[in-house]
């Protein structure tokens, strides 16, 4: 299993205010997408999310998302180590991902990208 780097699941009331603030911080444009009724921007190394306060408090319980080179491998090796995965691996417009429960309890999601 490879980990590629990590995201930070950042949760906000008003995307539109906080999006240009972590442009300049990291300095790149937003990608925007919709997901399950809720509104994200990638920006560097931040996921910005605003919605509902329903879909934000399942989101809010994901520590980060994890970039990794294949999603099924890791699955495996987090398995055998002892987590649990608990949704996936599920395509998405940017790859696949999976949730995983860590034997401390921590939750994170784990993502490959296409192509």
């Amino acid at each position: 299993m490879e980990i590629l780097g990590a995201t930070l699941r950042v949760c906000v009331d008003d995307l539109e205010t906080a999006v240009p603030f972590y442009e300049r911080l990291a300095g790149g444009r937003a990608l925007r997408f919709e997901r399950g009724g809720v509104s994200v921007a990638a920006v560097g190394c931040f996921l910005l999310m605003s919605g509902p306060e329903s879909e934000l408090d399942v989101l809010r319980k994901v520590a980060a998302t994890i970039a990794v080179k294949d999603v099924e491998e890791t699955g495996r090796v987090l398995t055998g180590l002892g987590a649990r995965v608990v949704a996936g691996p599920v395509e998405t417009p940017a790859g696949r991902n999976l949730i995983a429960v860590h034997p401390d309890g921590s939750v994170y999601e784990y993502a490959d990208r296409n192509g």
